[in-house]
């Protein structure tokens, strides 16, 4: 071995420059290119200097992932406001595979822990003080997720305020004048709005986020599946795939107020407007049920979107059907979660009715959906015309509106096959525009 010089901290090496190995020399240690004596330190110094070494090595190398944490999961008792968070996890699995994804969710109760973590095994979830003080600490980027506004507002300020790390906002529904919250969405890496109207009036109120784009809702990447439940309920209804259509009922206000876990007061003005609006607004859903099952081979299922639906659903839609009518249609009577829903509606033929999330999750997997909505839904159903089906949605508080909706759910019936290529432009239209939402988190995490 060639001796080394004073001050020379290079590896040992044999006569013809080759490396040495250190087992020959068990009093020396190698540790981040600099050769020590354990003869010539305290124990200590070594220790310390071996744990200065590790890290610096790590910073060097910048081997750990980058942390991406995700504030979603809003509340259990609709499938849709469930969906947000799967399908974003979806996006961020399939765009950047290797960051390290962390919920922090506001309520995951309700059997949805254990259906988000069938399908995401490496899933980190941030509940309680300690968790989120960690996360604040140890994540690299906030996402704040898709939703009917920017829900977790007071969090998105927290992480700012606390942190000056950068964040990102990712397809809300936006009507807030508030000047905080105009400042908060400035002070993101990328707004990203579900519908062109929120994108208007973010711009019109002075919004300055770099980027300020259409980011369809998170809800579209959805690929949870339940075939197994799914496969059940079908067969033991007479259901046949793609040979049945799916028609969700909805009143004006969700009553959250019959719901006991949520412990919300009866709201007498809402439950009068319900009240006031139900038939108008389900009399053209049972014309599109009976104009299919009477002039098609195809069946329809009943189903709810949220807890409060199925109800509803026996009251506006099934009971009030003709008897003929009626023999071709399925009432599901109990609640599900997005799984078991999103396994049923790529076996159905298409969808049809009152809400929204439901059409955004056939369509993010190519399958057709018909959108009626009205005020109360808030600018929302605009994005079918922003992903260029305009023709599938239906405003519920224009007269001229009503009478179209039966024919054009009769036209997706007796002609599924145009019906899913019309689905399926969208669909990829909508993939488009995500992975250009995943490239702005990319860079969004590469700020300073």
């Amino acid at each position: 071995m060639l001796p080394c010089a004073a001050g020379d901290l290079r590896r040992p090496t044999g006569p013809n420059g080759e490396a040495v190995s250190l087992l020959c020399f068990p009093r020396l240690e190698f540790i981040a290119g600099i050769l020590f004596d354990r003869r010539m330190v305290s124990r200590r110094t070594f220790l310390t200097t071996t744990a200065l070494a590790a890290a610096s090595l790590g910073r060097a190398a910048d081997a750990r992932p980058r942390r991406i944490l995700l504030r979603s999961s809003w509340q259990t008792v609709n499938i849709g406001d469930i969906g947000h968070t799967p399908g974003m996890l979806a996006l961020l699995e399939k765009h950047l595979p290797e960051a390290e994804v962390r919920l922090w969710p506001s309520d995951i109760g309700n059997g949805v822990d254990a259906m988000l973590r069938r399908r995401f095994p490496k899933l980190l979830l941030v509940q309680g003080a300690e968790a989120q003080m960690a996360a604040l600490a140890e994540c690299d980027f906030l996402m704040h997720g898709s939703g009917p506004s920017l829900v977790a507002e007071k969090d998105v300020a927290r992480w700012r305020a606390e942190t000056g790390k950068p964040y990102g906002i990712g397809g809300i529904t936006f009507s807030s004048a508030q000047p905080a919250t105009l400042d908060l969405l400035s002070g993101a890496q990328f707004a990203f709005f579900r519908d062109s109207v929120s994108l208007g009036f973010a711009k019109e109120h002075g919004v300055k986020s770099p980027v300020m784009e259409f980011g369809p809702d998170g809800a579209f990447a959805v690929d949870l599946r339940n075939d197994a439940a799914a496969t059940a309920f079908l067969a033991a209804h007479g259901l046949e795939e793609g040979k049945f259509l799916c028609c969700i009922p909805r009143l004006r206000n969700t009553p959250y107020w019959t719901i006991p876990s949520k412990k919300r007061a009866f709201d007498p003005v809402r439950h009068a407007r319900n009240e006031a609006m139900k038939e108008h607004d389900h009399a053209p859903l049972r014309e599109a049920i009976i104009a299919v099952t009477r002039q098609t081979p195809m069946k329809v299922l009943v189903c709810p979107e949220d807890e409060t639906q199925m109800a509803v659903g026996k009251e506006m839609l099934v009971d009030k059907l003709p008897d003929d009518v009626r023999a071709k249609v399925v009432w599901r009577e109990n609640y599900w979660l997005t799984d078991e829903a999103v396994s049923t509606y790529v076996r159905s033929a298409g969808l049809f009715g009152n809400e929204m999330h439901s059409p955004i999750m056939c369509v993010g997997n190519g399958v057709p959906a018909i959108v009626c909505r009205w005020a109360e839904q808030t600018s929302k159903g605009t994005m079918w015309r922003d992903i260029g089906l305009g023709d599938w949605l239906f405003d519920m508080d224009k007269d001229d509106d009503l009478p179209r909706v039966a024919p054009a759910v009769l036209a997706l019936a007796q002609d599924p096959a145009a019906a899913k290529a019309k689905a399926a432009k969208a669909r990829d239209f909508v993939r488009e525009r995500q992975a250009q939402m995943m490239a702005a988190v990319a860079k969004g995490m590469a700020a300073p």
